[in-house]
C-alpha cells in the first residue's frame, strides 16, 4: 500500500455521527429529557388548575358567604352583649353593627334602652354555639343567617342565669359590610313525623 492509500484508508474508518444523534443513544439522556418535558407539562396544568379554580364564581361566593356569616354572628352577639357599667359603648356596639330599620329602631328607642339597663344592673354576654348561612344573594346585597348562642345574664344579686337561644338574622351589605338589618327568634317546632 501507497502511503497515499493509508491515508484515505484512515479517513475513511469511520464515520463522523452529528452530536444530537450521539446524544440521542444515550439512554439516560432520553430519560432525563422525556422527565423534564412532563415536568414542564405538570407544572403549565398545574399553573393553569390553580389560575381557574382563584378565579371561579363559586369561589367567590363562598368567600362572600363566609364574610355574611362571620359578620352575622359577630352582629348578633354584639346585640346579646351589653354591660350597664358600660352602657353607652355597648349602645354604640348596638348601633354600629346595624343598618335601615333595626339601626332606626336602635337610635330612636336608645333612651328607652338606657333608662332599662340602669334600671335592672344586668350584664348579659353572648357566645356563639355556632351559624349558618340560610339565604344569600349577592348579587343584592342581601344574607339570612341562623345563630345559636349562649346567653348568660347577670344580675346584681344573685347567680348568672345561663340559656340557650337561635336567633334568625337578616344582614344587608353596606359600604362597611355586612350589617344587621333584621334580628329575631328561630321558631322551634316538633320535627318529629
Amino acid at each position: 500500500m501507497t502511503p497515499t492509500s493509508l491515508r484515505t484508508l484512515r479517513t475513511r474508518r469511520t464515520p463522523e455521527v452529528p452530536k444530537a444523534l450521539r446524544t440521542a443513544r444515550n439512554p439516560l439522556t432520553v430519560v432525563a429529557l422525556t422527565l423534564a418535558l412532563l415536568a414542564a407539562g405538570a407544572a403549565g396544568w398545574g399553573g393553569w388548575s390553580w389560575y381557574a379554580a382563584a378565579h371561579d364564581d363559586s369561589a367567590a361566593y363562598a368567600r362572600s358567604r363566609d364574610r355574611a356569616l362571620a359578620a352575622g354572628e359577630q352582629a348578633v352577639q354584639n346585640m346579646n352583649t351589653l354591660d350597664h357599667r358600660k352602657l353607652a359603648a355597648g349602645l354604640d356596639t348596638w348601633e354600629a353593627s346595624t343598618t335601615g330599620d333595626l339601626h332606626k329602631q336602635l337610635t330612636d328607642g336608645r333612651a328607652g334602652f338606657e333608662k332599662q339597663i340602669k334600671s335592672a344592673q344586668t350584664v348579659s354576654t353572648a357566645k356563639v354555639l355556632s351559624g349558618a348561612v340560610t339565604e344569600l344573594d349577592d348579587r343584592a346585597g342581601k344574607a339570612s343567617v341562623m345563630v345559636a348562642l349562649r346567653i348568660t345574664v347577670t344580675a346584681p344579686k344573685g347567680k348568672p342565669a345561663e340559656k340557650e337561644s337561635r336567633l334568625l338574622g337578616e344582614l344587608t351589605r353596606t359600604s362597611g359590610g355586612w350589617k344587621l338589618s333584621g334580628l329575631g327568634q328561630a321558631p322551634v317546632g316538633n320535627t318529629a313525623g
